[in-house]
């Protein structure tokens, strides 16, 4: 909610989309960088733990089997972990020239599903993946990242649009390439990631009950 709660601030700010200014686009990079390394320490060590416990763990190969776990099993977030740290927070600190903080702060706001995420994985591990506060959580979850992961994209090509008065279907081509060619590498997975969050939940209101291993 912390990185939400900054890119609202940033786009509430930010009259003109491109060149307004406001600190936290800038200083929320900093905060990025150890949570991203911590993240990805956090999935490491989760997968190692489910090798320890199903007694697939023997000395000297303790590492190099749980990197195999989490390379088969969520090479995606890690992929998405590493790019954020290489690529987009350098663009965000050092590339950007000084301009865009509005659209910072839309990437920003993307991360208001994660706390609903990371309570319905939360949920499961506690065995409620049938009570009511779940499924009113994947409600939640569906909702906030189609609004903030899958239509922020649209939402910034119309802002560009309405600050310059020119149609929406022209933006694209109004813009430097690049502009583009990061916008579809970051949205690219999101939608992979909305239709995997839109297969569980038909499984959650429509299937059997399931147990927290097999989700």
């Amino acid at each position: 909610m912390l990185a939400a709660s900054s890119g609202i601030i940033v786009i509430t700010s930010c009259k003109d989309v491109k060149f307004d200014r406001h600190w936290l686009a800038t200083a929320y990079n900093w905060f990025i960088i150890p949570y991203m390394v911590y993240d990805v320490y956090a999935m490491y060590l989760r997968h190692w733990y489910r090798c320890y416990d199903k007694q697939v763990l023997n000395g000297k190969d303790q590492f190099a089997t749980a990197m195999n776990s989490l390379l088969r099993k969520d090479f995606l977030m890690l992929v998405h972990h590493v790019v954020i740290l290489t690529i987009l927070v350098p663009i965000g600190l050092f590339l950007r020239r000084d301009i865009g903080d509005f659209f910072v702060g839309c990437l920003y706001v993307a991360e208001m599903s994660t706390p609903f995420v990371s309570l319905g994985k939360v949920l499961i591990q506690m065995n409620l993946q049938n009570s009511l506060l779940h499924k009113v959580n994947g409600a939640l979850v569906l909702i906030t990242f189609f609004l903030c992961r899958i239509c922020l994209f649209p939402f910034m090509y119309y802002a560009y649009s309405k600050q310059y008065g020119i149609p929406l279907y022209k933006v694209p081509f109004s813009i430097p390439l690049h502009c583009n060619v990061v916008n579809a590498s970051i949205m690219a997975p999101q939608i992979y990631w909305f239709w995997l969050i839109c297969k569980k939940a038909l499984r959650l209101y429509q299937g059997p009950a399931r147990s927290g291993k097999d989700r």
